[in-house]
């Protein structure tokens, strides 16, 4: 008799086959089933018994009768024939099309300009995922909302998030035509404080100091009093616009509004000194279900590419 932990492991086929043979009532109708000479199953039941040490089946030729010892055998690896089927549903499951909810947070202009037009492809990929947008300026917490994936702009604090750079992002000055058509003169930054201004802010944030780099190569900070303010991105860009002022922003997202000439650049010679990455953030990958993976890597590919585009046309 061998009872060794080692090598007991390598008669799990054998009591899969003595779990079929006591189903099934007898080696034929399992050999049939499993597609296996009659032999074979008798000779690894065997083997089995040999390795235990004990008689589990009692033989005849009419019928197979379980010993003691084999009722207890089958008793106690009920969870064999569970595991079994629970791995079926596994590979079933990692074959099959990916399904479930997704969440997914950007600012509002980012999320309108380059996350929205990807979506219908990726519904069409995956249709059995339900996606669901959320688009707020404010940085809302992922886990605390129930989000699995986020396009944020700036430097990232330590977490256990992983984040992938998808590209950067900048600022500059803009006006409507209609607005500098009747306003002072905009030469340098000091002579906004002689202009309306539209600045993002909320609770606990107002982007009311602007930075540019002079064409001598210094920085200067500006404290711009807003005349108009709002905690939306998209709302900022539809008032400017309609002439209500100067905004900074990102040329990249007002690409529309820069073509139909609704807007235009001002302070060409003093450009933002910095610029700042644009990465998509999600959950550690062993926190993800498949339906967010997928997405996942949808996305931090095609924003890539998207993004990178927007350059290169910029640049043109």
């Amino acid at each position: 008799m061998n009872l060794d932990a080692t090598t007991l492991h390598l008669q799990l086929p054998n009591l899969y086959l003595f779990r079929r043979v006591t189903q099934l009532g007898s080696f034929q109708a399992t050999a049939d089933a499993l597609q296996l000479p009659r032999s074979s199953v008798s000779k690894k039941i065997a083997q089995l018994e040999q390795h235990l040490g004990l008689r589990l089946l009692q033989r005849s030729t009419r019928q197979l009768n379980l010993t003691e010892a084999g009722q207890q055998l089958l008793t106690i690896t009920d969870s064999l024939t569970e595991m079994l089927n629970n791995t079926a549903k596994l590979t079933e499951q990692a074959h099959a099309k990916p399904s479930g909810r997704v969440k997914i947070s950007s600012s509002t202009i980012i999320g309108q300009r380059y996350l929205l037009p990807l979506l219908p492809k990726l519904k069409q990929l995956y249709p059995d995922i339900v996606i669901e947008v959320n688009l707020d300026d404010r940085v809302v917490d992922l886990i605390e909302l129930g989000i699995d994936i986020a396009l944020r702009v700036g430097q990232l604090p330590d977490s256990s998030l992983v984040a992938r750079q998808i590209g950067t992002k900048s600022w500059a000055c803009f006006a409507s035509p209609d607005y500098l058509q009747n306003a002072p003169k905009l030469a340098c930054p000091s002579d906004l404080h002689a202009h309306q201004c539209l600045i993002f802010r909320h609770q606990k944030l107002a982007m009311d100091h602007w930075h540019f780099r002079a064409p001598s190569g210094e920085v200067e900070s500006l404290h711009v009093t807003p005349t108009t303010a709002a905690d939306d991105g998209r709302t900022l860009v539809e008032l400017a616009c309609m002439g209500m002022g100067v905004i900074r922003v990102d040329p990249l997202l007002i690409k529309p509004e820069l073509k139909a000439g609704l807007l235009v650049p001002v302070l060409n010679q003093w450009h933002h000194p910095d610029a700042s990455p644009i990465h998509l953030v999600c959950l550690a990958k062993e926190a993800r279900s498949r339906a967010v993976n997928e997405v996942w890597q949808y996305l931090s590919q095609q924003l890539s590419q998207a993004l990178k585009q927007a350059q290169i046309e910029q640049g043109k």
